[in-house]
Order: structure tokens, then sequence, then C-alpha cells
């Protein structure tokens, strides 16, 4: 799972978390939380694409012309 999270996060994020004195259960609520809030950040950024698509397919439909 390090590995993932590292791929995910990047190093120096993982980095920081590891320097830190903390407890393995403190270690692994700030790991959740980057994970959480990485998934909300994804959701976050799907949910403005398909509006966008929406706006595109809105503005792209035939108009009826005289």
């Amino acid at each position: 799972m390090k590995n993932t999270i590292e791929n995910k996060f990047g190093s120096s994020i993982y980095e920081r978390i590891d320097a830190v004195q903390m407890s393995a259960t403190e270690r692994q609520v700030a790991i959740n939380a980057m994970r959480d809030a990485d998934a909300l950040v994804d959701t976050f950024i799907w949910f403005a694409r398909k509006i966008e698509q929406l706006g595109a397919y809105l503005m792209m439909k035939p108009s009826v012309k005289h």
C-alpha cells in the first residue's frame, strides 16, 4: 500500500508524514485523510468535466433557421 500512496500523492508528501513523530494509528489517519481528499478532488474534477461536456452538447444543437 505504501508504494500506491507514494505513486498517487508523490513521495515528498509521504516523506513528510514519515518524518513527523506520530503513532501508527495517527499515521494511518493522515494517510486516509490524504486518500479521502484525493477522492473528493477527483469527484469535483469529474463533475466539472461533465458540466463542460453538457454545455458543449447543448451549444452544439442545430438551431432552426428561418
